[in-house]
């Protein structure tokens, strides 16, 4: 878990019926001219591509971001293949990725292995007989890349941006979210009940056979789930930092053998941790001793095998797929292994794992990404800040002392485009032929250490978050930074041919979207420096929120599916930034123009470019199971909604379109929410 990463991933009656065609970099064909640009912007721009396109079978969802994903993974996939095509020498990156690749697509190798590349862990947890080795064992199996009820990772101190510090958080349960253990939903009712089908049937492909089994198993999860903190709760900057002395731990809880713990995750003289979940940890010192023995040595075997599930035989392989990418994502078929090779090196893609990430980034980047690309991202970015700022001289809402304040932190965001400027050094990796799993393990652990090895240093501000290769931005707010890898700098979010109002209305307004994540209701409680510190008058704070709580009932009344609603809590942050980067996209649109009539593309002009832009970025349709697990865990609200629900509120959107009463899109100037 990476915490402090705020991530994205009819025109009016007037205008004349225009053929369906490709024009400069617009792609008419996807458009739905029966629907009006004033009703439903986001179907007009996309109803006909949403269609006429059939999800592929091994994907949860489709749309813009995934076809670019897409690009990016066949790209690595040549990149890699040609690697694996050569003999290398022992350890360079080509003999690595090249090694991984052809030990990943050996599946007659795995088959024949069966269970045997796990056994070593699944032995070790049998001799666990007290709690103290239990503990001991969560910290070991966190080395390996295993998930247990406690997770540490190695981040910035939010409150002293200079420093690295240990965080400790909840985890251990495999369904998706706490809801899906709780709640009485039917959905989530058929989800453990494939959970617990799901772990008896690993341990029998496993040849386990050692008692409780899967209802007891269920029912551990359970009772983590209860005590864990809801996802609303942990974007709470302020109420999941805790920094606090390791003995202090100690004296607390009883049954969590902290020093135990940090010896096994390889920390022994670890002294401070932030715990971002002190309560869920009161009740795991209960549930520590008040579970059998027997039941976490069960617990802790099915974690191993369902961590390593995806790299063994094709029954484990496909029973693993059953339950996460069938049932919970409704994804038909499994994708091919090469897909699956390529996200294990290269980690561009959502859960995939990444072993060796910026070593194939650096080969992308060499091959696919344009200095001109880079250039001109350069001067957008320039531009938005120019907006930024002088939308902070227009705020209405917010005193002159705390306009100073913001921006003050503002001229310190700093910017990463394209690729890091300091490449990961992978040479302490090893890389062993047809030895797959081993390579997972060794990949894990390297991470592992690598983060470990950052206390007691300075912070590395070269570091990145996500590789070149990744569709996706992100704003990091101990660092202050808004960072933009080479993969997303294509179309249709930016091209360097396209009219200046789709690159403003596509990538203006993700670039928009990150600065505005520095000002939304948590990234505003940093300062321009990284840390968690208020420079709100409490006047000024009280008004934000007053704006806040208005986007949070706009989106709550979006339905995706029938009965079940946008949570607008959960959704605010990214909400936020959706409304307030688009609206800064367009200012610094209408300011790069100086005075100078808009390109026209077609029938349109560059004002409507730019929200057609907006819109076409959000081409996407679900399975109805990943919405509903989305509904549970996503931040981010569904495409439509990032279409639709932020052009409600911004009055340019009114005068471009003549929207007007009656109009669906239509909201009174007066409700209209202005935040940044």
């Amino acid at each position: 878990m990476r915490r402090g990463v705020w991530v994205l991933t009819g025109i009016t009656a007037i205008l004349a019926v225009q053929q369906v065609a490709a024009q400069g970099d617009l792609d008419t064909s996807a458009f739905d001219r029966s629907i009006r640009v004033q009703d439903d912007l986001f179907m007009h721009v996309n109803g006909n591509w949403l269609r006429n396109t059939e999800i592929p079978s091994d994907k949860s969802n489709y749309g813009s971001f995934i076809k670019l994903d897409d690009m990016s993974s066949d790209r690595i996939k040549e990149i890699i293949e040609n690697a694996a095509e050569e003999t290398h020498a022992k350890g360079t990156l080509n003999q690595k990725v090249a090694d991984f690749y052809r030990c990943f697509m050996d599946e007659k190798k795995a088959n024949q292995l069966g269970v045997s590349p796990i056994s070593k862990p699944l032995e070790k947890v049998t001799t666990i007989s007290t709690p103290q080795e239990l503990v001991q064992h969560f910290g070991e199996l966190g080395v390996i890349g295993v998930p247990t009820p406690i997770g540490m990772f190695i981040g910035v101190d939010e409150k002293k941006s200079t420093d690295y510090l240990a965080t400790i958080v909840q985890g251990g349960t495999t369904l998706p979210d706490r809801d899906y253990y709780l709640s009485d939903d039917d959905s989530y009712v058929e989800a453990r009940a494939a959970l617990v089908v799901y772990i008896n049937r690993v341990f029998d492909i496993a040849g386990i056979d050692n008692g409780p089994r899967g209802d007891e198993i269920l029912a551990l999860e359970k009772r983590l789930a209860a005590a864990q903190w809801s996802r609303t709760d942990m974007r709470d900057a302020e109420k999941t930092y805790n920094k606090t002395a390791l003995d202090d731990l100690v004296a607390k809880h009883k049954n969590i053998a902290w020093k135990a713990l940090a010896a096994g995750a390889g920390v022994p003289k670890l002294g401070e941790v932030n715990v971002m979940t002190p309560s869920y940890f009161d009740e795991l010192d209960k549930i520590i001793v008040e579970t059998p023995m027997p039941v976490w040595i069960s617990y802790l075997q099915f974690r191993v095998i369902d961590n390593f599930a995806p790299y063994l035989s094709h029954d484990l392989e496909h029973a693993h797929f059953e339950l996460h990418l069938k049932k919970l994502a409704g994804i038909p078929e499994q994708k091919p292994r090469w897909k699956r090779a390529v996200g294990a090196i290269s980690g561009a893609g959502a859960g995939d794992f990444g072993a060796l990430g910026e070593a194939v980034g650096k080969l992308y980047v060499d091959k696919y990404f344009k200095p001109e690309a880079k250039a001109r991202m350069d001067e957008l970015v320039k531009n938005l800040l120019r907006a930024f700022d002088a939308s902070i001289d227009d705020l209405s809402w917010m005193t002159d002392t705390t306009k100073r304040k913001a921006k003050e932190k503002l001229s310190k965001i700093t910017t990463k485009i394209g690729y890091p400027e300091v490449w990961r050094d992978y040479s302490g990796l090893e890389i062993v032929p047809g030895d797959l799993v081993g390579n997972i393990i060794r990949s894990a652990n390297f991470e592992h250490q690598r983060q470990i090895s950052r206390l007691g240093k300075p912070v590395d501000r070269t570091e990145w978050g996500m590789t070149p290769q990744t569709v996706n931005a992100y704003y990091n707010p101990p660092m202050n930074e808004i960072v933009f890898p080479a993969a997303i700098l294509q179309s249709p979010f930016f091209s360097v041919d396209a009219p200046d109002a789709l690159n403003y209305g596509g990538i203006g307004a993700v670039i928009g979207h990150e600065i505005s994540h520095a000002f939304d209701d948590q990234g505003s409680r940093y300062d321009g420096d990284g840390n968690l510190a208020n420079w709100w008058t409490d006047e000024d704070r009280q008004a934000f929120e007053k704006l806040t709580k208005q986007l949070v009932a706009q989106y709550r009344e979006y339905e995706p599916l029938p009965g079940k609603n946008l949570n607008g809590e959960l959704t605010l942050g990214e909400n936020i930034a959706d409304l307030s980067g688009l609206s800064i996209a367009y200012k610094a649109y209408k300011m790069s123009q100086q005075g100078k009539e808009a390109e026209v593309l077609g029938d349109w002009k560059g004002e409507q470019l730019f929200f057609i832009g907006w819109s076409r970025v959000w081409q996407r349709k679900y399975r109805d199971a990943e919405m509903i697990r989305r509904l549970a865990t996503d931040p981010h609200s569904p495409s439509q909604f990032r279409a639709n629900g932020p052009v409600m509120n911004i009055d340019a959107f009114y005068e471009v379109f003549n929207v007007r009463e009656g109009d669906r899109l239509f909201k009174p100037a007066a409700e209209r929410i202005r935040i940044w």
